[in-house]
């Protein structure tokens, strides 16, 4: 039980880590291409507008957090 919980820690310390350190991440829909097949055809990423780089669950969460504690703050 103890070793589950650290384990668990650890994966959530790092990936807090990650997000700190490099807030945007590959889009998951065209593999940090920017570019989607479809029907022969390429277009532009809809979800990344073709920057290839989205910003992290994790950090997302974050500025969440953030924001409203400052707009509570106030």
């Amino acid at each position: 039980m103890l070793t589950a919980s650290a384990a668990m820690f650890l994966a959530l310390a790092g990936y807090a880590a990650l997000c700190a350190v490099k807030p945007f991440g590959p889009c998951r829909k065209c593999h940090g291409t920017g570019l989607r097949e479809l029907r022969k055809r390429i277009k532009v990423c809809r979800r990344c507008h073709g920057r290839r780089y989205r910003l992290r669950v994790g950090r997302r969460l974050h500025n969440y957090a953030r924001r409203t504690r400052h707009d509570g703050a106030r």
